[in-house]
């Protein structure tokens, strides 16, 4: 497994609109794509992205804590709640504001969960935190327990091969959940500890979303 970076995060939401509507106002992101099924946000779209599946509410917050983006300067208001989902922002050198820096997730053992991430293509970085292109993933004490409608869909990396992703996870034994070949994007999910679904994702040569 070769990741070269955080490609987004994925929700499940009831309020899919009323979230986009909230981060194209005030967070710098715009809609990159919305279909029937869900929307995708970012400030660039080669860049840390959110997408909202529509889904029946309320939703369980499982193992996702929140999500932060990235600033060159930290505005008066740093923390943001939009029903489930919540946003930090955090101050760090970017050529792309409100680039994602990192997932937040809770974790029954941060470190052991930190090591196991390894075996997916993260670098660890601390003891509770690993990194991949830059940006993090940190976990913190907390029972994701077994969800019946999450929060979390799934967290997404870029690789450049996805056919080379799913031979490493079968040559890892990692469980397969399925893999999508659409119009831009061809990818493959897997099952990552503790149960948080994982994309990696390529984009193919046609990828030209703004």
């Amino acid at each position: 497994m070769n990741p070269t970076k955080l490609d987004h995060i994925a929700y499940w939401v009831a309020n899919r609109d009323e979230v986009a509507d909230f981060v194209t106002s005030r967070l710098g992101m715009h809609v990159i794509d919305r279909t029937d099924a869900f929307t995708l946000l970012g400030s660039n779209a080669r860049r840390g992205k959110l997408t909202l599946f529509d889904a029946e509410g309320p939703r369980e917050r499982g193992a996702l804590k929140h999500v932060g983006l990235r600033v060159s300067t930290l505005p008066a208001e740093t923390s943001f709640e939009i029903g489930d989902v919540r946003i930090e922002l955090v101050e760090a050198p970017t050529d792309v504001e409100y680039d994602l820096d990192h997932v937040a997730l809770y974790s029954r053992d941060p470190e052991e969960t930190a090591e196991a991430y390894t075996r997916f293509g993260f670098t660890r970085v601390g003891d509770r935190r690993v990194e991949v292109g830059g940006a993090y993933v940190d976990f913190y004490d907390g029972d994701p327990g077994e969800p019946e409608k999450p929060l979390l869909n799934h967290l997404a990396v870029r690789v450049d091969s996805t056919d080379e992703s799913i031979a490493s996870a079968n040559d890892l034994g990692i469980e397969i959940d399925n893999v999508v070949d659409a119009a831009n994007t061809y990818a493959v999910f897997v099952w990552g500890p503790e149960r948080v679904r994982i994309e990696y994702v390529e984009h193919k040569p046609t990828f030209s979303l703004v």
